[in-house]
């Protein structure tokens, strides 16, 4: 895949178009709990393309309780014996709910494929079932949205080093994370096996740059905005009311352990 030019937006320009795309979420948000909308959003992409901190700026001023954010552990014994997608079938969306898979049942198109987990016959018939699944799972009223985050080589480098650098990133780089990043050209292949099987015309793949991780982001939430039809939903104005007195109520002269003011 070609790369996209870096253009490069000022923290603050980004955070006014941030701050106005989230208004529109919250909005959107407001849409799906009153029309009971059921949304299904799938992040995947290589090591280092940016779906944690796109997922945060999504999820940053909305209700937990409406965007879930799904990320599964390593599945149990029990989960590996199951149909692949089972374990993720309880988590999709009930009425008034946008959950955020933050990877998906498309480990076995990735990770599982190119590491070994799984048999090759295994990868195959994920990728000639999953395009039923999602038919049925979009028949059932599901908006289904896709996004593929796609770093350049050099970048993706760029922030695992940094990972290793920064003691506040290194959690986020994990034993898969470091034998992924020799295979780059084996995850291209299986992501462009990916392609061909799974982006159906009800359930397409969208692709984003996110070398710039500012961009894509609000990029990314921009195109969101677009895909889920929604209005401003009805909406009274709020009053706070009237306090009540005290009514001799005062302080209780209690030896509260207070936090100390550092700073």
């Amino acid at each position: 895949m070609k790369q996209s030019k870096q253009g490069g937006l000022t923290r603050k320009e980004y955070d006014q178009q941030l701050k106005k795309l989230h208004v529109e979420l919250v909005a959107l948000q407001q849409w799906v709990v009153h029309k009971g909308l059921k949304v299904c959003v799938v992040f995947e992409g290589r090591d280092g393309a940016g779906k944690g901190g796109t997922i945060k700026a999504i999820t940053e001023r909305v209700s937990p309780r409406v965007f879930r954010v799904i990320a599964l552990p390593a599945p149990s014994d029990r989960e590996k014996s199951q149909m692949f997608v089972q374990r993720y079938v309880p988590h999709l969306p009930a009425a008034g709910e946008v959950v955020i898979f933050d990877r998906s049942w498309y480990n076995r198109a990735g990770v599982e494929r190119v590491l070994g987990f799984c048999k090759e016959s295994q990868a195959r018939e994920f990728l000639n079932t999953t395009p039923k699944v999602e038919k049925a799972i979009v028949d059932s009223g599901i908006i289904l949205i896709k996004y593929w985050l796609e770093v350049s080589m050099e970048e993706q480098t760029r922030r695992l080093q940094d990972r290793i650098d920064d003691g506040r990133k290194i959690w986020k780089l994990s034993p898969m994370d470091l034998k992924s990043y020799g295979r780059w050209y084996d995850y291209s292949r299986a992501r462009d096996d990916m392609f061909k099987t799974t982006d159906t015309e009800w359930a397409p793949w969208f692709v984003a740059r996110t070398d710039d991780k500012r961009k894509g982001r609000l990029n990314i939430i921009s195109h969101l905005l677009s895909r889920i039809p929604y209005k401003k939903a009805p909406y009274q104005k709020v009053k706070l009311p009237k306090r009540q007195g005290p009514k001799g109520y005062r302080e209780p002269d209690y030896p509260y352990k207070y936090v100390a003011e550092r700073f």
